[in-house]
């Protein structure tokens, strides 16, 4: 563009910067095509709003292939006129899942890191969950619709644990549920 209009590259960058133009990022949406996002949206907003009594609201998300890494070297601390640093290169120890629930009201949150992201590992994050949380508590749980949430074995389990409850976000609706809002975003929202 600078060769074109005949300036310099950093004059094109200063005239952008004085006016919020930024032509190398985009945005882009995605549409919702869950014939049930009505009434999920309104169901999630609602415990959002209007918890129920008696009840801990818990937004729920796993985070998969966390890669285990040990930096070669020991870490050097931050001192005054120097950040810490930390060595380029690392070590590969496998990867991980993280199982997280944010609890709505408090912003606490109960985590568990396990080696492999199945049925039965959400079933043992809802049994940690289960022991952390008052006996005379409903436990109100906003997930997403991956197929372990769905499992014939976790339908099993929570028909004999009714006090856990689960909430579905509607399809491609992520920014829906909180836990997913502090992980970094991509430019992508989803509008219905």
């Amino acid at each position: 563009m600078a060769a074109r209009v005949g300036v310099s590259p950093a004059q094109v960058q200063r005239i952008w910067a004085a006016r919020g133009l930024k032509p190398h990022l985009i945005k882009t949406f995605k549409l919702s095509t869950d014939p049930n996002f009505d009434e999920k949206l309104i169901d999630v907003c609602g415990l959002y709003l209007n918890p129920p009594e008696n009840a801990i609201v818990f937004c729920m998300d796993e985070k998969t292939s966390i890669q285990a890494l040990d930096r070669s070297q020991p870490s050097l601390p931050m001192v005054r006129g120097r950040a810490e640093t930390v060595t380029h290169d690392y070590k590969r120890n496998g990867t991980t899942t993280l199982f997280a629930a944010l609890e709505v009201a408090t912003g606490k949150v109960l985590g568990s890191c396990v080696p492999k992201h199945r049925h039965d590992e959400f079933l043992g994050f809802l049994k940690t969950i289960e022991k952390e949380v008052p006996k005379g508590l409903q436990i109100h749980l906003i997930v997403d619709n991956y197929a372990t949430h769905k499992h014939s074995n976790v339908r099993a389990w929570l028909e004999k644990n009714p006090r856990f409850h689960l909430h579905f976000t509607p399809t491609s609706s992520s920014w829906l549920n909180l836990v997913e809002r502090s992980k970094p975003q991509s430019k992508t929202e989803t509008l219905h």
